[in-house]
């Protein structure tokens, strides 16, 4: 009801304007029709200036405000758009899962004594990593390989008979006989044999993370050649026998061919050597073509058997060959 009487009062102050514009219009009569206008209604006049006034007002607050909130929403979507790229960032640096399983194996293989090669594990393809445990089975062929974790005082021996029997082998070394070995790791390569990365401590690999893997792997190479002046021979030995797809693909990433073995024996005890007759014994009814035997410079059995083992094998028509002849 309040706003139909702004509303006709309003149309009736268009029409004293409209009116009060006339020429004729006598001056009397624009007080009387001034006069006719009451208390109330400029009350009510007043009124409705104030609120058209306090629209306006209000107007200007709406916009001022839906400016603020374009701009706070701006700066929250790009807020959001940088968090965004830093999520995408930190998802190019987070390392990816390894699409290689990490299931711990232990090397084993079948022997016997018909001197025919052995099979061994069938749950990897070891060869997708540049993996060995046979050289050329065509051939009456030998790879003779020595792990050396600690000098036991044979390793001079073993070099001795190896250079009187003109044959070439392997020693896969850990950092600490390098570093107290100096002189005979120097006599194995001055002698033309090949010096493999056994790692630096000796782990199980399976257990370590990939960074650590490689710094087992290439921590050694590094430290050999600062120790030895020159670059360490690309194959390497897993600790134990341990193994899993993952340590076989990172060995491989880092440059690595990986030696199992063909033939092994329980010879690392020192404290339980079976003798020379037994040592030979395991390697004469054992031997066949593309044999990668393995041997613990430790044993003392292994030591006193070997220039028989060796004289022996060359009566039979085998070559002993370098890892880098493998096939």
């Amino acid at each position: 009801m309040k706003k139909q009487r702004h509303f006709f009062l309003l149309i009736f102050l268009l029409l004293v304007g409209c009116h009060s514009s006339d020429k004729n219009l006598e001056q009397d009569s624009v007080i009387t029709i001034k006069d006719s206008v009451s208390v109330t209604d400029q009350e009510i006049i007043q009124e409705v200036e104030k609120e058209v006034d306090q629209k306006t007002i209000k107007d200007k607050e709406i916009i001022k405000n839906n400016d603020i909130n374009i701009e706070d929403n701006i700066l929250k979507d790009n807020k959001m758009d940088g968090y965004k790229e830093k999520d995408e960032v930190l998802e190019q640096e987070l390392p990816k899962k390894s699409q290689y399983s990490n299931d711990k194996k232990s090397w084993w293989f079948r022997r016997n004594q018909e001197h025919i090669p052995p099979s061994a594990q069938e749950e990897i393809i070891i060869e997708d990593f540049d993996t060995y445990y046979l050289g050329n089975t065509e051939e009456k062929v030998i790879y003779l390989t020595f792990d050396e974790g600690y000098e036991n005082g044979y390793t001079s021996q073993i070099l001795d008979i190896l250079k009187e029997n003109e044959i070439q082998a392997a020693f896969f070394v850990t950092q600490p006989y390098v570093k107290q070995q100096q002189d005979l790791v120097q006599r194995m390569i001055d002698e033309g044999h090949v010096v493999g990365n056994h790692s630096i401590t000796h782990p199980d690999l399976t257990t370590l993370s990939d960074e650590q893997v490689i710094h087992e792997i290439k921590g050694m190479e590094e430290y050999y050649q600062e120790v030895m002046g020159q670059s360490m021979d690309p194959f390497f030995r897993p600790p134990s026998g341990n193994y899993s797809e993952r340590t076989l693909k990172l060995t491989q990433e880092v440059g690595y061919k990986t030696i199992f073995w063909s033939m092994a024996y329980q010879d690392w005890d020192i404290n339980n050597q079976p003798g020379k007759e037994t040592a030979y014994k395991h390697v004469m009814d054992n031997h066949h073509s593309g044999a990668i035997i393995l041997l613990h410079a430790v044993s003392q059995s292994n030591t006193e058997a070997l220039d028989q083992i060796l004289q022996d094998l060359k009566q039979e028509g085998y070559q002993f060959k370098s890892l880098y002849d493998l096939p």
